[in-house]
């Protein structure tokens, strides 16, 4: 069938989910991502002319590509729709140039949802490619080229092959081993506490020790402690203060691309990678039934709070009708910006919050149903009402010791009706009525001895949210840093933190010594706002580049010379090689470790490393099963007499049959601890601390 206007996008689903939209006249073909990019195989950055990058097609788009010209041959009119960020914009200049179209002439058009209204809105305004846009890009990809193949040759040469450096992931490291050494180096500080159960009039409370004399004291030792309880001669205490306040609560605000990958971290447990590949998904088309496919959630990278008009007005339309007028508010609340927000886009909303989830669950995977109440919650929690909390605050004194309890309840829900930040929702702490001049009773008052912990290693989501906080990355970036860090086993995660290795340490000593910029949060922070300012037309890319290269190259030079070989030694396994004889011994490799022969590379023998856990295989009875790693670093179990038993589980099998149906129990990591689980049936244990 004849059509008039080539419509090209990004993806295969999306550009299905559009040409749906657009009738007869319209194509819509996907370019599958980038078709050109630096070569692999070389720099391919021209230093001595400005930085000039030499372009080819990627391998194995040349099909793609004769076909993309056999179809704008055949079009009146080519509109360029990939995504609406700094990346889109460079894949449209890159399709510009290869099907011969003028980038100043009005052939891109953006939207930020893929539903019908934007898309159509979308091409009546095509408009010039952004060439400010595209600077930022190429500005990003040629220093990030400059950084890599410059380095990663020196780390090849001085420790070991295959490993890399780039100014975000060097930056990544740095915190992650600042992190480590700050626990190494942690002394724990000693503190008391003194809790006590008090009664009124038959109802019990809680209130701890506050101070002598109406001055607050924090206790550091035990013989502090016992001072204060020597002052308690009798159990009665009276009531000397009562304060009752309301207070407010506000709620978050919609999600950017960190806030939405720190939270579904936190409430769906899902990992970083996951989230930005669900919320694809979400954002490129859902077939609804009657309805057709449809895009569900605006665009999901990046780092705005802002909200359409339109978008506001549909949540007070919905909220008020579905929760009430006391639910809607009527101002739009001021939104504190981030230091790095481009606010180029929307933050990530529903589509429609008229697409309730519970009304769509039946065409959407668990994950994609999971993420989309999540989003959904979190936009319509953000036009609604404040939570009001009525609090108690009573001072209670015996002599001159002083207690104090404090009790809240929730007096009005507002947003919380629909939505609560972290992972649950906090109880209301009551305190029976009590006014100045009461008497009350203690039935306990006990010491407890506290000591300060050291910080917790980073998770994705802590890592995420301290480079953001840093001004380091964009919303791009995230998900493929924590990746390739633990691609090249500079770090290990350890109960779902991550732990520097050994080759990590190495990696990041040599760069912090030698190229101290690359892992300087605030120049690499200074360097992402330099690239803004490329984008928002303020600065010219060349002149961003240049003014890293120049001081960069004398490092490189400097670092050529001095670095020193670093050899890693194998340790050793003990236990010879069947194969030859010779002691194997324990390499470090792409996954981590493995056991190889040390009579490399006249033989090549090499086993993986297998943890035994005691515990007999459920499934053959005759094997053990062992801890594996996948090649995504994850932790899996399996029988040893692998293949002939293809037993295989995600969580860690106890050696105990279920109690209920006699298949195998395993444990789980859940939300305050460890609970036993059946792997087959509902069966379950008590969580355990």
């Amino acid at each position: 069938m004849a059509y008039k206007y080539l419509v090209i996008v990004e993806s295969p689903t999306k550009a299905k989910t559009i040409e749906k939209y657009l009738g007869r006249n319209y194509k819509v073909v996907a370019s599958k991502g980038h078709l050109r990019d630096l070569p692999k195989s070389r720099m391919a950055v021209d230093i001595e002319n400005d930085y000039q990058p030499d372009y080819i097609s990627i391998r194995g788009k040349g099909d793609l590509i004769k076909e993309l010209k056999k179809y704008g041959h055949k079009a009146e009119k080519i509109y360029l729709a990939s995504d609406p960020d700094r990346e889109g914009e460079a894949i449209s200049w890159h399709l510009a140039h290869l099907l011969g179209l003028d980038p100043a002439d009005n052939i891109r058009v953006v939207y930020n949802e893929v539903t019908k209204d934007a898309v159509k809105e979308a091409l009546k305004n095509p408009r010039p490619i952004n060439m400010d846009l595209v600077s930022a890009q190429q500005a990003r990809r040629i220093l990030d080229r400059l950084v890599g193949y410059s380095i990663s040759p020196i780390l090849w040469k001085k420790v070991k092959k295959g490993l890399s450096a780039g100014r975000v992931q060097s930056v990544a490291l740095k915190l992650i081993i600042n992190r480590e050494e700050e626990i190494a180096g942690f002394e724990p500080v000693e503190s008391w506490t003194i809790d006590g159960t008090f009664l009124k009039d038959k109802h019990v409370f809680q209130a701890a020790f506050y101070g002598l004399d109406g001055k607050k004291l924090k206790l550091k030792t035990k013989e502090e402690a016992d001072a204060v309880l020597e002052k308690i001669t009798s159990n009665v205490f009276e009531i000397t203060d009562v304060t009752k306040k309301q207070q407010k609560r506000n709620p978050a605000q919609p999600f950017t691309t960190s806030s939405m990958q720190q939270e579904a971290a936190n409430k769906l447990n899902f990992r970083t990678r996951k989230t930005m590949m669900v919320a694809q998904e979400l954002y490129e088309g859902i077939a609804l039934g009657k309805e057709g496919s449809v895009g569900l959630i605006t665009y999901m990278r990046t780092d705005s709070t802002r909200v359409s008009a339109g978008s506001i007005e549909e949540a007070h339309e919905y909220i008020t009708g579905t929760y009430g007028p006391e639910y809607a508010i009527e101002k739009q609340r001021e939104k504190k910006k981030s230091q790095s927000a481009q606010d180029a886009h929307e933050a990530i909303r529903p589509s429609s919050v008229l697409r309730v989830p519970s009304e769509i669950e039946p065409f959407l995977t668990k994950d994609q149903f999971k993420l989309y109440q999540l989003i959904w919650a979190r936009f319509l929690a953000s036009q609604m009402t404040p939570a009001i909390f009525d609090t108690m605050k009573v001072d209670l004194k015996h002599e001159d010791v002083m207690f104090r309890a404090t009790g809240s309840k929730e007096n009005f829900a507002g947003y919380r009706k629909v939505y609560v930040e972290g992972n649950s929702k906090e109880k209301n702490n009551l305190l029976p009525e009590m006014a100045v001049g009461d008497t009350v009773f203690s039935k306990d008052i006990d010491p407890n001895q506290h000591f300060s912990q050291p910080p917790a290693r980073y998770s994705e989501a802590t890592l995420i949210k301290a480079l953001e906080e840093n001004g380091v990355g964009r919303p791009s970036t995230y998900a493929p840093t924590i990746e390739t860090i633990q691609k090249r086993y500079y770090v290990k995660v350890t109960a779902k933190r991550f732990e520097p290795t050994e080759l990590g340490t190495i990696v990041n000593g040599l760069i912090s010594t030698y190229f101290p910029d690359i892992v300087n949060i605030s120049f690499t922070a200074g360097m992402e706002q330099d690239l803004d300012s490329v984008e928002e037309g303020e600065m010219e890319w060349v002149k961003v580049v240049d003014r890293f290269y120049k001081p960069f190259a004398e490092e490189l030079a400097k670092a050529e010379v001095e670095i020193e070989k670093i050899e890693i030694k194998d340790e050793p396994a003990g236990f010879d090689c069947e194969l030859c004889g010779h002691p194997m011994v324990i390499k470090i490799g792409r996954f981590g470790k493995f056991y190889a022969c040390s009579n490399f590379p006249e033989c090549r023998n090499t086993k993986p490393i297998v943890k035994k856990i005691n515990v007999t295989c459920p499934v053959c009875k005759k094997g053990e099963v062992i801890e594996r790693k996948s090649k995504k670093n994850r932790i899996f179990y399996g029988c040893d007499r692998y293949p002939e038993c293809e037993f295989i589980s995600w969580d860690k099998p106890i050696g105990r049959d279920c109690p209920k149906c006699q298949q195998y129990l395993v444990e789980k990591k859940v939300k305050g601890g460890i609970q036993v689980k059946c792997s087959h049936c509902e069966y379950e244990e008590d969580i355990q601390k």
